[in-house]
């Protein structure tokens, strides 16, 4: 990662407030605009109302992926972009060739959740190859009961719901588990919604879905969280615990935003908004069901972002890293 410096003045000084400094190309803009992964949505919509009740300043906040968002983020049709992984090598090119340098800034842990329907009593507790046997494209039109997947299991359908392929989330599960990006079976109902996965597992005995443990904190009286094996062959329900210690491991996963590096440094509301959704990212990712970093590792990344630093820390995937290890690793690029 690099310093980014344009002009005389640093970047680094004007968002540590160390000496006033207005660019006269840049105007303040009238609506903080904000797109990206449906994960992070809970997170940044709670940080945008309490913003706009405080500061009066209009902030929107769309949900089309991750990957749809950081298509929008690289044209300049916004300036902060959620994500569930860390921004791709394409997704970097496509910003530099539209001259948008960004700042990475990791804002809570998530553990992708691997859900059930609470009338299925047997299938409780999984193994990652269980998972990749399950979702693998080798799959598609031969693993259809659950019968199928370990033997002593009923012969009931094998019901499938999962993000569609713009979602950061579909990119991780398949990378951590699949051990392939965005290879998987293509017979399953797929949605950038979450509830609409919530909608589909609640409502069917042999339904199977995936995705961020908000939407099943939100939806605990109908879904049942999958106890995954982990790399130590212990099974680990997904948990605030259990994500901080490293234990729920390969699905616990950083969330992301990334911020338009200029628009983060040089305008006024752009930048309110940031400090305020960095002083209160723990509080209000806990209020919706993630996992909230220390104040002190909030201390480290507000100064990393006040340092401009832009750029990836990950370059490969992030799987099953701690959230020491993550901020470690941001740290040291």
């Amino acid at each position: 990662m690099k310093e980014l410096n344009l002009g005389k003045s640093s970047i680094a000084a004007v968002l540590a407030g160390t000496f006033a400094f207005s660019n006269p190309t840049i105007a303040a803009v009238d609506i903080i605009k904000i797109d990206g992964s449906s994960t992070v949505y809970p997170i940044t919509e709670a940080v945008a109302e309490e913003f706009q009740i405080e500061t009066g300043i209009k902030v929107t906040v769309g949900v089309s992926g991750t990957g749809g968002g950081m298509k929008k983020f690289c044209r300049g049709d916004t300036v902060i972009s959620g994500a569930s992984r860390p921004i791709k090598a394409k997704e970097r090119k496509k910003c530099a060739e539209a001259g948008i340098e960004f700042i990475e800034v990791p804002v809570a842990f998530d553990a992708l959740t691997v859900v059930i329907n609470p009338k299925n009593d047997f299938a409780t507790e999984m193994t990652p190859a269980e998972l990749k046997k399950i979702w693998e494209p080798a799959a598609q039109g031969k693993m259809m009961t659950w019968s199928q997947v370990r033997e002593g299991w009923p012969d009931i359908p094998l019901k499938l719901y999962g993000p569609g392929a713009d979602s950061g989330t579909f990119d991780y599960f398949t990378e951590a588990i699949v051990e392939e990006s965005k290879a998987i079976r293509g017979d399953f109902t797929a949605s950038e919604d979450d509830n609409v996965l919530v909608k589909g597992v609640a409502g069917d005995k042999g339904g199977m879905g995936y995705f961020g443990l908000a939407y099943y904190a939100e939806n605990k009286d109908k879904l049942a969280a999958v106890k995954v094996q982990n790399s130590e062959g212990k099974f680990i329900t997904p948990s605030m615990e259990t994500v901080q210690d490293g234990s729920y491991n390969p699905l616990a996963r950083p969330l992301f935003i990334y911020l338009n590096a200029t628009k983060a440094a040089f305008d006024p509301n752009v930048r309110k908004f940031i400090d305020f959704y960095l002083k209160y990212a723990g509080e209000l990712a806990n209020e919706v069901g993630y996992i909230a970093f220390s104040d002190d590792e909030y201390a480290a990344i507000t100064a990393h972002y006040k340092g401009s630093k832009t750029g990836t820390a990950f370059e490969k995937p992030a799987i099953g890293l701690s959230v020491k290890e993550m901020l470690k690793r941001a740290a040291a690029n």
